[in-house]
């Protein structure tokens, strides 16, 4: 099987690039990157051991020659306990009840003390001739909390906090042409914390962060436990080398942290002024004479400047459009979020040069646009421009893979599941990680926003130590700042700020909105988090703390089950059928979400499940309600075209940090629910829609752009896929609104108990652009406090729709590093097909992780053909690979 495991669930990989994946911009090729590389014989380039059980001292264990047979192989990046579990020292945390602390299967750093999770991790190294004559650096992304860092016997650097970079002048200290060695002593976090809960807490939910110490260091506060996680945690908090580690060469003078800056004329930003700074240091023994060159690539703009330099000096050398005409751009490419138009990007490059000869060369990406944020709006709420137009934030919170099991294959699959939901921001939420810089550049190339808060939280205490915390503050901001898709700075998430860190943030990068904190200065208080019943979007009254269907709100959301598949790699079958309530509420955050309760009941409304498959299919229903019915009601309402003022809307979350029950758009395991379908559907920048309270019709637009003559249809089936009603209507679109309630469906007296909704929009020429299908009770709706209505119960009759076979027509090519198969699907029949689902299977009948479905989970009327497009990396597929197409009351079918 020529095939590459990536990430699937549970296994900790060492993968390379994905075939057609876009490549890391930010991975220099010119570096020596020591990560873990499997060898020969299942050795790989690092190793660990326990610090205690080192006998000898820090000197010799760092030299070449040490030798001892007991070190464990250790993944790098990664953390102490992805290695032990590699190692099999522990069960896989994310299956069953294995993390559960009570299982006493995995020792808690709180129980167990620093020492017993500080290790030394150790390998060794060649470096090559031609690094001869240069300086050589050792480059230290992050670590995860406190480390010493040993080269060839020489302890050459401690650093501290989990965001903060280390550049380490390894010159004197390294063997060229022969081994070397580096040894890390990593130590855990000052102050673990405890998963016992703290009496402290936001009303209605859970208190999350355990007794709230956690927040006393610089890291990812989840790792101590949250509701969308294990509520008892992770067992190390994550202690390790959690980031890259690589070496490079400069010259006599070095590079870092260029930074550029758009003035841009309004309003028809037609002239943008570009200021350029970078640091220049000597870290040598004299003076230095040096010039910086800057080029804006293939664009003809140049420009140099001579600099002195006193040994160790660091200058930052600035260049304006003042000093440099070409530093003013006239009709510049502007970068534009998702459906605004293009994200257009720019290079620039620098280099540093020292009699005669380039000393180093650094170079980044940017995109020139303007984002800013007032208040001044009908309820003062935040409302969001982009180049002078407003935005409606349709939006998302990111919460990073909860033991840092990520790879850049990851990221390029969520980010671009994200991407296709149609979602145009993403808020690193405070008690989360600075993400890397992959992330952020598939943000500038995708067209998404980024929020980013800087790792406090109103559920924990704040550091106590301000200049670790600000000194990781200016670290990430700075490695940051160029990026176009960066929106926005909040300090922290629902409590206050760091004292010194606006300033800190507005002196490093003056082109950016700030806030204290999510919830200020426009921006309300968040919830619901967890089931309801969705008649409850509609009316807006899902959250017990009143309205939030209003103004900019920052976290909203509902869960969705994951595919019976995922449900099959998290927990025994003994567990998954009857519902053992002990393990499913564990994988949901202690039963924040009500998995076992709401959503069970929610999923009973469709009728009494005989086994996990059906209860799992039935589960999709319910998560596709979930998640149309928010977005939807949020459409209706943006900017000031619904009931009230809504100028964005943040999804409480939309990806999974673990193995879950309570999963989003898509589960852990990569594989997409309903929900990533039905959010692209209701996120389509040109949507007809239904409302499920008021039985209207309504057009939603995204666009910077009008639309005249466009043409609304409404039809109406019945259970047994008869027409009973049907209506159309020509309708004006206006540019980046609304058109609300258009039309009123009057449904039959008599129409049986289910029945369908199919909504349509065509273009002036007669095409359809968009459409939309529905499914709906008879049911009353009966208030807040119950789970009825047409959104929610008296689905039992779906089970009398007739059997139906589909037909289909593929063609399979290779393309870039992919596999795509081009599937018509075709309903001949007289019966509606009901949710049809296509799942792209290995040898072992396992779904191939990630695939790329331009659509699913959708349904088919009599006579009605959907064309899907499925990708797969070339890299990732089985030697006996099938499709397969299925549905609620399709009959299943293979294609080879």
């Amino acid at each position: 099987m020529k095939r590459k495991i990536i990430f699937i669930l549970f296994a900790v990989g060492f993968t390379c690039l994905i075939q057609g994946q876009i490549p890391n911009y930010y991975k220099e090729q010119n570096r020596i990157y020591l990560d873990s590389k499997e060898k020969h014989a299942g050795a790989f380039s690092w190793t660990m051991k326990k610090a205690v059980e080192v006998k000898v001292s820090s000197e010799v264990l760092s030299k070449p020659d040490y030798k001892e047979d007991d070190w464990m192989p250790a993944i790098v990046p990664g953390t102490v306990l992805n290695s032990l579990v590699y190692n099999k020292v522990y069960p896989e945390p994310y299956y069953g009840l294995n993390n559960k602390l009570t299982s006493n299967l995995i020792p808690d750093l709180s129980i167990a003390g620093r020492d017993f999770y500080t290790y030394w991790f150790r390998t060794e190294f060649e470096i090559p001739q031609d690094y001869r004559d240069k300086l050589i650096w050792l480059q230290v992304d992050g670590i995860n909390y406190r480390a010493e860092i040993w080269v060839n016997g020489h302890l050459l650097s401690t650093i501290a906090g989990m965001f903060r970079p280390d550049y380490i002048n390894i010159t004197d200290f390294a063997n060229i042409g022969t081994t070397n060695a580096l040894a890390i002593r990593v130590y855990p976090v000052d102050v673990s914390g405890t998963v016992r809960q703290k009496q402290w807490g936001a009303p209605g939910e859970f208190h999350n962060g355990g007794d709230g110490n956690i927040g006393l260091n610089t890291t990812m506060l989840m790792s101590v436990g949250w509701d969308f996680t294990f509520l008892d945690g992770i067992r190390d908090r994550n202690t390790g080398i959690w980031k890259n580690i690589s070496l490079y060469t400069t010259g006599r003078v070095v590079l870092r942290h260029p930074f550029i800056q758009s003035d841009l004329d309004k309003p028809n930003y037609n002239k943008a002024k570009e200021t350029v700074s970078v640091e220049v240091s000597n870290p040598t023994t004299g003076r230095v004479k040096c010039t910086i060159n800057g080029e804006i690539v293939n664009e003809g703009i140049t420009f140099s400047k001579e600099v002195h330099l006193f040994r160790g000096e660091t200058q930052t050398v600035t260049f304006t459009p003042e000093e440099f005409a070409g530093l003013e751009i006239r009709n510049p490419r502007l970068w534009w979020p998702l459906f605004k138009g293009k994200p257009e990007l720019y290079e620039l490059k620098l280099n540093v040069i020292v009699d005669g000869i380039v000393s180093d060369s650094v170079k980044t990406r940017f995109g020139i646009r303007e984002i800013t944020s007032d208040t001044n709006t009908p309820d003062k709420s935040r409302q969001f421009y982009v180049n002078g137009k407003k935005i409606f934030i349709r939006g998302t919170n990111w919460i990073p893979e909860a033991m840092l099991r990520t790879s850049d294959e990851r990221t390029y699959a969520e980010l671009r599941y994200t991407r296709q939901s149609g979602v145009n921001l993403i808020r690193f939420w405070g008690g989360g990680i600075a993400e890397s810089d992959y992330f952020f550049q598939l943000c500038d190339e995708m067209g998404l926003l980024v929020w980013q808060e800087f790792w406090m939280t109103g559920d924990t205490k704040h550091p106590h130590d301000k200049d670790l915390y600000l000194s990781n503050m200016e670290a990430t901001v700075k490695r940051i700042r160029n990026h176009p898709s960066l929106a926005y700075y909040v300090s922290s998430n629902e409590s206050t700020e760091m004292p010194g860190a606006e300033a800190l943030i507005r002196t490093l990068d003056g082109t950016r909105g700030y806030q204290m904190e999510s919830e200020c200065c426009g921006v309300h208080d968040g919830s619901p988090y967890k089931q309801v019943n969705p008649m409850q979007h509609y009316e807006n009254t899902a959250s017990e703390r009143g309205s939030r269907i209003d103004g900019f709100n920052p976290e909203y959301g509902a869960p969705t089950l994951p595919t019976v598949e995922t449900l099959r790699e998290i927990m025994d079958e003994k567990d998954l059928w009857p519902i053992n309530k002990e393990v499913w509420d564990y994988h949901d955050g202690g039963g924040f979400h009500l998995m076992t309760t709401m959503y069970k009941k929610l999923t009973n409304n469709y009728g009494l499940s005989y086994d996990i498959e059906e209860f799992a299919m039935k589960g999709q229903f319910v998560g596709a309600m979930n998640s149309k019915s928010i977005w939807e009601v949020w459409n209706y309402n943006k900017l000031d075209y619904g009931d009230r003022y809504c100028s964005g809307l943040l999804f409480w979350y939309h990806n999974c940090p673990l193995p879950q029950v309570c999963a989003r758009m898509w589960d852990y395991s990569l594989e997409p629910t309903a929900s990533l379908y039905h959010t692209q559907n209701a996120l389509q920048p040109l949507h007809p829609q239904f409302d499920y309270l008021k039985n209207t019709v309504s057009v939603y637009n995204d666009y910077y752009r009008s639309f005249k003559g466009y043409k609304v249809t409404a039809e109406v089936y019945d259970i047994k896929s008869k027409k009973v009603w049907e209506k159309s209507q020509q309708v004006d679109i206006p540019e980046d609104g609304v058109v609300n309630d258009l039309f009123t469906i009057d449904f039959p007296v008599g129409i049986s108990q289910v029945h369908f909704i199919k909504l349509r929009l065509f273009d002036e020429e007669g095409e359809m652009v968009s459409d939309n299908f529905y499914w709906r009770s008879n049911d009353i709706y009966e208030g807040p406090k119950t789970l009825t209505g047409p959104t929610s119960s008296g689905f039992e009759s779906l089970s009398e729709l007739k059997e139906v076979k589909l037909t289909t027509k593929h063609r399979l090519v290779k393309k870039e590093g992919w596999q795509v198969m081009e599937l018509e699907v075709r309903n001949p029949s007289l019966s509606l097909a009901f949710f049809v689902q296509l799942q792209y299977l290995d040898e072992n009948s396992k779904p191939v992780r990630p695939s790329f479905y331009t659509d699913n989970f959708f349904s088919l009327l009599p006579g009605e053909m959907k064309k899907v497009t499925i990708e797969t990396a070339l890299d990732d597929l089985p030697e006996n690979g099938t499709f397969v197409v299925k549905g609620w009351n399709v009959k299943s079918q293979i294609i080879k």
